[in-house]
């Protein structure tokens, strides 16, 4: 039994050096605050995946069953707002695709970090945001017609990103609603992410380890109660 533990413990900890530490965090769009009508609790209106790349975070937003990026007064008149007041941060590489396909934006995107509060309704303030240059580019009914947004914040980690403003909201992205999203089709207004951190891979890896060491435990324990008998 004891060298089964050892041999147990060195597979569990070669998975342990083998795996990196979590670089990467996902998050999903699920908090509404569209005024006109909001669909069941519940709803995943898209997800937001912060990627550590050396000294940069890589920022992909992904919006699902039909919902549009645009901009509007209740989301702050920006596409995507989080938070980011460090020194020495910048939004660099904005692009923006429309079911994997690049979209151009006439006059351009903007990214800013370090602003005056920017608020966006039923969310609270926030300090860096993506835009339109030009908002009429980005504030009609069908335009721009886009669904995913990705862009990279210099000097940054993913931690560092992930704070929480005053009213406990990490993202918000102004949508305009799917059409075959029930309670909201048609409409538009900010949608957020709210939920804690999720928990990082390299803790799901060593749990799974742990897990099949139990396992492989309690199987050695049958076969040895089975010759006693």
């Amino acid at each position: 039994m004891k060298t089964l533990l050892v041999a147990l413990g060195i597979i569990v900890g070669g998975l342990m050096v083998a795996a990196p530490p979590a670089q990467a965090d996902t998050f999903d769009l699920t908090s509404c605050h569209i005024s006109t009508g909001c669909p069941a609790a519940g709803t995943v209106f898209g997800t937001v995946t912060l990627t550590q790349s050396g000294t940069s975070v890589i920022v992909d937003v992904v919006l699902n069953n039909g919902n549009r990026f645009v901009e509007t007064g209740a989301g702050g008149g920006s596409l995507f707002l989080f938070n980011d007041s460090l020194a020495g941060s910048t939004i660099t590489n904005i692009s923006v695709t429309l079911n994997g396909v690049t979209v151009t934006i006439p006059g351009g995107l903007t990214g800013l970090t370090n602003q005056s509060p920017i608020h966006a309704d039923g969310t609270g303030d926030f300090t860096a945001q993506v835009f339109c240059t030009i908002p009429a580019d980005c504030n009609g009914g069908s335009a721009p017609n886009i669904n995913d947004l990705h862009f990279t914040v210099t000097n940054a980690t993913l931690a560092q990103l992930e704070t929480a403003n005053a009213t406990g909201n990490l993202f918000v992205a102004d949508i305009l609603c799917g059409s075959t999203v029930t309670g909201c089709a048609g409409n538009t207004g900010p949608v957020d992410v709210s939920t804690p951190v999720p928990e990082p891979a390299s803790l799901l890896l060593i749990g799974s380890g742990m897990a099949l060491a139990g396992a492989v435990g309690r199987r050695w324990k049958r076969r040895r109660s089975a010759v006693s008998c």
